[in-house]
């Protein structure tokens, strides 16, 4: 079990970012279902935590726990009733949790949802399709039995999603920020959906981004950001970023 993670480093800026005094942060990419991964970091987390106590521990999750791995209903059921304790919790939205919610609530994105992951959250549900995925009757009939058999404690968990989280001087969201924007008056949909412009950017986003959202097979390091996602439902490679003052480790799969 790997405790670290190689990174892709560049220059580091000239004051580096840092969480308030007292505080240890912990933030979690993205799962997509991988339920046996997300337990053995929790683990982790809580086995570091108890040998380095501190006032504060903050536990951010970036979101898409669902889609792709086998376990999301586990994923999900997990995170509602099984709590680290001693930790404060956010749980953040990702374009994953969004593609499920315009589902059930609108009957939108269906198709695009179960052709990017979509059919194994439905799975981990109990619902099988009896016809082809992505028909208009197909589709109508998959949002029903959805409707019918989503706990209420889930679809309570999936509405309450937070779309971004602040400690000190850096930001936490799934995907990234629009370039040119403070960070306290970003869109919605680009917290959950941007890529190329937040991606390609230099900017300073006025805090340093910790985010998910794409993937890679180690973290991604930049002087503005660091991706959390390494393709954990394929890879085996669940990654975690603690902040503690100006440092940064990392807690792996």
């Amino acid at each position: 079990m790997n405790t670290s993670a190689h990174a892709i480093a560049i220059d580091p800026p000239p004051f580096p970012p840092a969480v308030p005094t007292g505080t240890r942060v912990y933030a979690i990419g993205d799962i997509h279902g991988r339920y046996d991964l997300l337990k053995m970091l929790h683990d982790q987390i809580a086995h570091d935590a108890a040998a380095r106590p501190t006032e504060r521990h903050v536990l951010v999750y970036m979101g898409d726990y669902i889609d792709r791995g086998r376990q999301s209903f586990e994923v999900v059921e997990t995170l509602i009733d099984a709590p680290l304790d001693g930790f404060e919790i956010t749980h953040l939205k990702g374009n994953h949790e969004d593609f499920l919610l315009k589902f059930v609530e609108t009957g939108g994105s269906g198709d695009n949802w179960v052709f990017n992951g979509g059919m194994a959250t439905l799975a981990s549900y109990g619902i099988e399709s009896t016809g082809e995925f992505g028909t208009a009757g197909n589709l109508a009939e998959i949002r029903t039995s959805l409707i019918e058999i989503l706990p209420s404690s889930h679809l309570n968990f999936f509405q309450g999603l937070k779309l971004s989280h602040v400690e000190g001087d850096y930001m936490f969201v799934h995907a990234g920020v629009r370039p040119g924007i403070p960070y306290d008056q970003q869109d919605d949909e680009d917290l959950i959906w941007i890529r190329g412009p937040f991606l390609h950017a230099n900017d300073d986003f006025g805090k340093f981004v910790i985010h998910g959202h794409t993937p890679d097979f180690e973290p991604v390091i930049r002087t503005n950001r660091i991706c959390l996602d390494t393709f954990a439902y394929r890879s085996g490679c669940l990654t975690c970023i603690v902040l503690e003052g100006d440092e940064r480790r990392f807690l792996q799969t």
